[in-house]
């Protein structure tokens, strides 16, 4: 690595350490006007988000305003109007003395210093400044490293910080692994990452040699449970947005259907149809590029390995890294699309007649990111939900819950762990201090 790079991250580090030592960002009114100034410049630079995010990964404007900036400004106002509440210590009941003196007890919340936040590719704007607002209204100081994967994108974010903040207080740091690799060595005091299960890894055995505290938002291949008795209608429309927006590439995107043997030809013919009437019968170009002229390659070996079972779709275009939308039936647990996460515009259809057999093959798999039921039946909806574990769970829809800053967002097992958005976000990066006082 460049030396002088590597004195800069280092300078930039220490520089973040000594401006926490101060207290300023433990100021609320502090926290609200930083995030206010940088709220207003967020939405200066909306047009080239867009442009940034339609070069990178080939997104709509109407998409990128809705995935990534409205969802970002939706939970950073929920803060700005909460934090001064979150922010006061909570009174508890205390046990007796054993003088019998008088106690109170509280918790209250602070912050734990220099965190680093790993943005990915798939939501680069809206997965790197969420977690950045939860550590900034909570009173720390972040360094942020865009993926690499998304270029325009990862310049444009660090336009925006660069022109909210001073960079001993936030600075964005470019590159790929050479530069994650001495940033994971640096003794931060919280990591926030967002990606692969196996990054996820090399990030958590990095914290764990310093004993660092992180979260780690991954991914897996989320279910999607189809049941006899499902308004077909609804759950082909709600899957297709589901598992089409961002080309597939969405770590809570319907990974795979599992449905019920006497409704799947029907679902199919939907699904089909739907998928005609919504691009003309050619979703290629229509539904966003894939990241990488690799991970094309990637995706093309599942068609490659079962080409007689795709039943729709399967073109894609190695030079505009388009990828049609493409099912495929016929499908076992032996097929090379259900070995990993897919992470790309295919839909696997496997079927059931018994949901033991389905929840079976389920739960001896990793924990997903997240669980779909399709059912009009409120009892086995929550039958299947009281036996599976998922880090989320959503029932007749798909994706809504990411949106939410209502909602604890994350992962379990494999799929990750710790919880953010909103009011979660705060105790994300918020150390839990427990008070007691003897009078």
């Amino acid at each position: 690595m460049d030396k002088n790079l590597e004195q800069r991250i280092e300078g930039i580090f220490q520089q973040q350490k000594a401006f926490f030592k101060t207290n300023q960002t433990k100021d609320v009114e502090f926290r609200k006007e930083q995030l206010r100034k940088f709220r207003e410049v967020f939405l200066k630079h909306t047009d080239a988000l867009c442009e940034a995010l339609a070069t990178d990964l080939g997104k709509s404007r109407k998409e990128a305003e809705y995935v990534e900036i409205q969802i970002v400004i939706s939970e950073l106002d929920d803060m700005l109007e909460n934090i001064d509440e979150w922010a006061k210590p909570t009174p508890v009941p205390s046990k007796p003395h054993p003088s019998g003196a008088e106690v109170e007890s509280k918790v209250t919340y602070q912050p734990y210093g220099v965190t680093y936040i790993i943005g990915p590719f798939n939501y680069p704007v809206q997965l790197t400044f969420s977690p950045l607002i939860g550590a900034l209204i909570s009173g720390n100081t972040a360094i942020i490293k865009p993926s690499e994967n998304t270029p325009h994108v990862a310049q444009v974010l660090e336009d925006i910080v660069k022109e909210s903040f001073d960079e001993s207080y936030v600075s964005v740091i470019q590159g790929a692994i050479e530069e994650n690799t001495l940033l994971l060595s640096l003794p931060f005091d919280y990591i926030f990452f967002t990606g692969s299960p196996n990054v996820g890894k090399i990030v958590m055995k990095a914290a764990a040699e310093q004993l660092i505290p992180v979260t780690l938002e991954l991914g897996g291949k989320s279910p999607t449970i189809v049941h006899k008795d499902a308004d077909l209608d609804k759950a082909v429309a709600r899957i297709s947005y589901g598992k089409w927006i961002n080309c597939g590439q969405t770590c809570v995107a319907p990974d795979y259907i599992y449905i019920h043997e006497s409704v799947k030809e029907a679902f199919i013919e939907k699904f089909k149809a739907n998928l005609d009437s919504t691009y003309e019968g050619n979703s290629l170009g229509k539904i966003g590029k894939i990241v990488s002229q690799n991970q094309i390659r990637h995706l093309a070996g599942y068609l490659e390995a079962a080409p007689q079972k795709v039943i729709y779709g399967g073109k894609y275009d190695f030079e505009t890294r388009h990828f049609e939308a493409t099912v495929m039936d016929h499908i076992t647990w032996d097929d090379q699309v259900m070995q990993q996460e897919i992470f790309g515009p295919i839909l696997p259809i496997m079927t059931y007649a018994d949901i033991e057999e389905a929840l079976n093959e389920i739960n001896s798999r990793p924990k997903p990111l997240a669980l779909y039921v399709f059912s009009e039946d409120q009892k086995f909806t929550e039958y299947v939900l009281d036996h599976t574990t998922s880090g989320d769970a959503e029932i007749n829809s798909t994706i809504i819950h990411v949106g939410s800053h209502y909602l604890p967002f994350g992962g379990v097992g494999t799929s990750g762990m710790g919880k953010y958005h909103g009011k979660f976000s705060f105790e994300c990066f918020s150390h839990s201090r427990s008070v007691l006082q003897v009078k």
